[in-house]
């Protein structure tokens, strides 16, 4: 229930954060830009709230990967088709979407990984 509540609060957070520069640009008359940004805010969401899927202690490194990415799968993905920003006239753009989708999802897990591994290592020097 704590690693939960903590996803809410990762996701509620940002999700607030990105609602309100919707609402700002509702008002100012860009439709379109405050679309944006909601959808924004729900990817953001998601992300905060699957972010707890990480510290789950007894689960191996390999399942936590897998089971954030199927989560991403089924809540970032669908939230990207059904935000407007990319077209799905035809199953090619769909299946480019995906590619995009695995594509930036590799390239921050990368850069998230390292910079782990390097504080991590940067630490440990620091202790001795």
């Amino acid at each position: 229930m704590k690693l939960l509540k903590k996803g809410l609060i990762r996701g509620v957070i940002p999700f607030g954060f990105f609602h309100i520069i919707s609402l700002w640009f509702m008002f100012q008359g860009s439709a379109a830009m405050s679309s944006h940004f909601f959808f924004y805010g729900v990817i953001v969401f998601f992300l905060g709230l699957a972010s707890v899927i990480y510290e789950i202690r007894q689960w191996s490194f390999l399942r936590k990967i897998i089971v954030h990415y199927l989560v991403m799968l089924f809540t970032v993905f669908p939230t990207l088709l059904l935000s407007g920003m990319y077209p799905r006239d035809s199953v090619g753009d769909v299946v480019g979407v995906y590619f995009l989708f695995n594509k930036v999802g590799i390239f921050l897990f990368l850069t998230t990984y390292f910079i782990s591994k390097w504080r991590y290592r940067a630490y440990m020097k620091a202790q001795g």
